[in-house]
């Protein structure tokens, strides 16, 4: 029954193009201590982690907006690139990074995967980079994966707490996403001109976005079937852990089997690598002992996984890998048959490639799409 019910719900996926509508952004009123994107700390960033090119760096600790739209801390890192800014100062592109796990440890910023190679290809044409950890990975807190609002207040912050410490930065930015990164730059898009009107925001490009995750969400029980996909079971995992963690109210735990409950104690510690190979042959249907059927649950997880499908008011560079086995191509497609529906200024683009090597195949593009959105 439930195969059928899945296969059902994934075709619906990959075919329907009805709008889903989004409700607006309201945090609550910060304090001048708490205002997001003031700046707490900011120190030099060892060497090492810098993106290959950088002029310099440093790591930043800043107030944003997390869950529940309450204020908390973040922190990421700025890198600038050599030579003298232009005229204005030098843009910025605010980096979203993919998964890497909910603790501390697991950080960019920490573990010094943040200076990623990628991101010289965006560093040597003259844009300056600023690369944010999230609301708590490294800061105090669980973070709360694959929540896209708290994912985009840290990407949107990390330009205002960048350019309250570095003069040289030009208040014109752009967002880049790939994976976790692709939503978190999808919801940005959707909300940076209305949370920070201060800003000269300019577009998004975001790959390997997962997109409508929160339509399968009511299909979750004991007898989930194995999914062909990489990674799954780590994902839901690390969902249910922060989910747990920003709202105790719902009691998470009532829907663990006692082998659920280990995973979610090891999500709040393993990163990716290690949780991925000590899940061994678990799989979602066995972290459940009942099918997750409380509306409030399912209206919790849709607040945090749901990608909006309207307001946007600039451009956006959408890609998405046609063999993708961590986020397949059916939930983009319809996504971006949405998108279109929407009459949204969304540049949709597929490659036949995979997961990561997406980001890759789409860079040629989605340069040249930067550019022409950063020209006066």
């Amino acid at each position: 029954m439930i195969r059928r019910r899945l296969g059902q719900a994934l075709m619906v996926i990959a075919l329907a193009s009805a709008a889903v509508s989004t409700a607006p952004v309201h945090a609550q009123e910060p304090s001048s201590i708490t205002t997001p994107g003031a700046v707490t700390a900011a120190t030099s960033l060892p060497h090492s982690f810098w993106i290959p090119g950088a002029a310099n760096a440093s790591k930043l600790t800043y107030w944003s907006t997390g869950p529940l739209n309450q204020p908390a801390l973040s922190t990421g890192a700025l890198f600038l690139p050599p030579g003298d800014p232009p005229e204005g100062g030098w843009p910025v592109i605010s980096w979203a990074h993919g998964t890497v796990g909910i603790s501390d440890q697991c950080a960019p910023t920490v573990t010094g995967t943040v200076g990623s190679p990628y991101l010289t290809n965006w560093l040597s044409q003259g844009y300056a980079i600023v690369a944010t950890d999230y609301v708590g990975l490294g800061t105090p807190g669980i973070h709360a994966y694959l929540d896209g609002p708290s994912a985009a207040h840290s990407v949107i912050d990390m330009v205002r707490a960048a350019r309250a410490v570095e003069p040289s930065l030009s208040p014109r930015w752009l967002a880049l996403g790939q994976s976790q990164g692709g939503q978190a730059a999808m919801v940005t898009a959707a909300i940076a001109t209305r949370y920070a009107p201060e800003l000269d925001y300019g577009g998004a490009v975001a790959t390997g976005a997962p997109s409508n995750l929160e339509n399968l969400a009511p299909l979750v029980g004991p007898d989930f079937p194995r999914l062909p996909l990489t990674g799954s079971t780590v994902f839901v995992s690390y969902l249910l852990a922060g989910l747990r963690a920003a709202r105790p109210d719902l009691d998470i735990d009532r829907y663990l089997t006692p082998r659920g409950t280990d995973a979610l104690a090891r999500a709040e510690t393993d990163c990716y690598q290690d949780m991925a190979s000590g899940l061994g042959d678990l799989t979602i249907g066995d972290l459940v002992n009942r099918p997750l059927d409380d509306p409030a649950v399912l209206a919790a997880a849709r607040g945090m996984l749901e990608i909006p499908t309207t307001g946007y008011d600039r451009p956006v560079f959408l890609g998405q890998g046609l063999t993708d086995e961590m986020v397949p191509a059916p939930l983009a497609l319809k996504l971006a048959a949405e998108l279109a529906a929407n009459r949204q200024p969304v540049t949709f683009r597929t490659y036949p490639t995979g997961h990561i090597e997406t980001m890759r195949a789409a860079l040629p593009e989605s340069l040249s799409f930067v550019r022409n959105l950063f020209q006066p």
